[in-house]
């Protein structure tokens, strides 16, 4: 099991590397330059946890270039997550597969934290029916890895029932916002609660909501703004979830050298939220309860196997401009430039579903892609 000592002295922000700068956005081409540039910048701030995936791409092939291949394997903590429904993967020595392809990519001879990729009802069956539990065991006895858990996406309930079924299991990463706290889809207090109870680590993914709390609603902006008007509107994300007991660290997906430098200007020497903050936090809940809007963080997972190369998350960007902000003219002209060339319409869903199966979210993709098209087309 993790050492306690190593949950106390980890530092309170990861850098989660799913939406790294891109040198090229068309081809997906990581800048390796900049994110060097942040790597240092974080490492040089006492910071050290940093999380990729086999499906995130590029993200372990920059870990290589900007940060194995720099700096001293001791000086920071590197993930990675196993997923059966990655691309090509068909069966268990797919599966299993994976773990040796993201040593070789990140340059290491071991993984720190090795995760189970996105649990939930709909994939379950695959990890245990393929062995993907016992693999994982006897990766850390090999010394492949040194720690796993899994990364998840479903009920409380389903929580409770893993944690119970699978005790050895170290750490858990879970999506917990402030905006998401009460949420019935998401469920972040009731997930949070659980591996409290089971006694489990907290890995937090997805504090800002895909970028959402940095760019609140004006009304919560308003109000965060007269409560501090030094402070950025992801710090308050950040710091309501790094402020919560049984939290190991927080995972920020920064993109640019900007969101390093803020994260680093109060997560390196990280102070909790105050009661009055809270209280603060608990008015911008009580907002954000009474305003329309697709709960999307960008993860692009129901992208891939689109039959029709629907941009999901760019539309509903675009749609979200005109329920949260007003703004119909901004969100039209997102909206167009995000259907041209090869990529389809909302209204060329055919309904096949494969999406909402992939939504870790579990919006109605489909519903609201007939609400985007009657917005805008």
């Amino acid at each position: 099991m993790l050492d306690q000592e190593l949950v106390t002295k980890m530092p309170k922000l990861g850098f989660g590397l799913m939406r790294l700068p891109r040198s090229d956005k068309e081809k997906d081409i990581i800048d390796t330059e900049q994110t060097s540039q942040m790597v240092d910048r974080f490492l040089d701030a006492g910071l050290t946890y940093f999380d990729s995936a086999y499906v995130y791409n590029g993200s372990e092939e920059a870990a290589k270039a900007c940060l194995t291949s720099r700096h001293p394997r001791d000086s920071y903590f590197i993930t990675s997550k196993i997923n059966v429904n990655a691309k090509g993967v068909v069966d268990a020595e797919g599966a299993k597969a994976e773990l040796a392809e993201s040593l070789r990519r990140e340059g290491v001879d071991y993984i720190d934290f090795y995760l189970l990729h996105a649990l939930s009802k709909n994939n379950i069956k695959k990890y245990d029916d393929w062995g993907i539990w016992e693999f994982v065991k006897e990766a850390k006895e090999k010394g492949l890895i040194r720690h796993y858990g899994f990364s998840f996406h479903d009920t409380p309930e389903f929580l409770d029932e893993l944690l119970t079924k699978h005790p050895d299991v170290e750490f858990v990463q879970l999506q917990i916002n402030y905006a998401d706290w009460e949420n019935p889809s998401v469920q972040s207090r009731g997930c949070y609660e659980v591996a409290c109870k089971h006694n489990k680590p907290i890995i937090v993914m997805e504090p800002i909501k895909g970028g959402t709390l940095a760019n609140p609603p004006k009304a919560v902006a308003e109000l965060l703004k007269k409560a501090d008007p030094e402070a950025s509107y992801a710090s308050w994300a950040i710091r309501f979830v790094a402020s919560l007991p049984g939290v190991m660290t927080v995972l920020s997906g920064m993109s640019d050298m900007a969101q390093m430098e803020d994260n680093v200007s109060y997560m390196s020497d990280f102070k909790p939220l105050s009661e009055e903050e809270q209280k603060v936090i608990a008015q911008a809940q009580d907002i954000l309860k009474n305003i329309d809007q697709i709960p999307c963080t960008g993860c692009r997972y129901c992208v891939g196997g689109c039959p029709k190369k629907i941009n999901i998350p760019s539309l509903f960007t675009a749609m979200n401009l005109n329920l949260i902000f007003d703004q119909f003219e901004k969100g039209k002209q997102r909206y167009q430039n995000e259907t041209q060339g090869e990529h389809g319409k909302a209204s060329d869903c055919i309904r096949c579903g494969q999406c909402e199966i992939q939504c870790p979210q579990h919006i109605e993709i489909r519903s609201w892609l007939e609400k985007t098209a009657e917005t805008f087309e």
